[in-house]
């Protein structure tokens, strides 16, 4: 008897175990960008339940707002391109921790538009090799934006006067006005720009920076060494999520009501102010790759992170070691 009530006390234990695995809230940061569709698609499939997080998806507006919040233990995951003010906490010791890869330039499959204004366009500026001293729109100092350009640029010994405007709406609107030269932007977003004459493609950025790992899985320091097992969990998720939005959008796949099914899920939080028909173009459009596994380029990240030190936006102190926690 007592064997028996031992076995079922291990039993209801174990049980029990699972309901509050099961039940282990996360908070995961994203903006509202096709590119971030692996964390909708987790959360729309049952992913990250499967894996035992209760995941709540919170919005920003701007990829530097996410790395505070996740410095500040507000949200426990996100997902942002290496960038000067997430390299700066970084360098704090304490805050941030790159954990996996998502979006990437991959040869073949179509990423970041170089763009000129039309205004720009017309007076010469017709090539990525026309960009020295030309006025190049980014988001702010330090963004992933300033790094492509002026990668972009040095391909051929130039360097892009960066006029920061904020957000990609006032990049946008900034290209159309002729007030700026170039920009680079997703695919989605560039294609709809070139439709509405508001500017005119002029290379590609994978041309210039191939295997570019744009975007990277990140979470708290604290969270990386207490919690592994749940920052396993989740980037197993976002991995299945990756490789669905991968299998439909970048590879293709011939099954169109599979495609419609991951298009429908990442509706639900991007272009929600468009109709099925434009936000469906959108997202195709939009489609890049996604590191499959989550895995991390380092050695990209590394040679991202010399960028930013010879430049002086981040410390010299910086330790990339420890900032890799992949």
């Amino acid at each position: 008897m007592k064997v028996l009530l031992r076995v079922a006390l291990a039993a209801v234990l174990a049980v029990a175990a699972l309901v509050a695995q099961a039940a282990e809230k996360v908070r995961i940061g994203y903006i509202a960008l096709p590119s971030q569709a692996p964390s909708f698609i987790a959360k729309e499939r049952g992913y990250f339940a499967a894996e035992g997080l209760d995941a709540e998806l919170v919005a920003f507006q701007a990829a530097q707002a996410m790395a505070v919040a996740i410095a500040s233990g507000d949200i426990d995951f996100g997902v942002t391109a290496v960038s000067g003010g997430l390299l700066n906490l970084a360098a704090r010791g304490d805050a941030v921790r790159i954990i996996g890869g998502a979006l990437e330039e991959a040869e073949g499959v179509p990423g970041h538009k170089i763009l000129a204004s039309k205004a720009a366009f017309d007076a010469g500026l017709q090539s990525p090799m026309d960009l020295d001293g030309k006025s190049f729109a980014i988001t702010t100092q330090g963004s992933s934006f300033e790094y492509m350009g002026q990668q972009v640029a040095a391909r051929n010994g130039g360097v892009v006067k960066t006029v920061a405007l904020a957000n990609m709406p006032a990049i946008a609107a900034a290209l159309q006005a002729g007030k700026v030269d170039a920009a680079v932007a997703q695919p989605g977003i560039a294609a709809d720009l070139v439709a509405k004459g508001a500017a005119v493609e002029i290379g590609k950025v994978v041309d210039f920076l191939p295997g570019y790992q744009v975007t990277v899985l990140f979470t708290g320091a604290k969270l990386a060494q207490e919690k592994p097992q749940q920052v396993a969990a989740f980037k197993r998720a976002f991995a299945k999520g990756a490789a669905d939005y991968n299998a439909a959008l970048v590879e293709k796949s011939p099954d169109a009501a599979a495609t419609d099914a991951v298009i429908a899920a990442i509706h639900k939080y991007v272009y929600t102010d468009r109709n099925d028909a434009d936000a469906s173009r959108l997202i195709r459009e939009g489609a890049m790759r996604v590191s499959p596994d989550a895995a991390l380029n380092r050695a990209d990240v590394i040679k991202q992170i010399g960028w930013f030190k010879a430049q002086k936006l981040v410390p010299e102190s910086l330790d990339v070691n420890a900032l890799l926690a992949d």
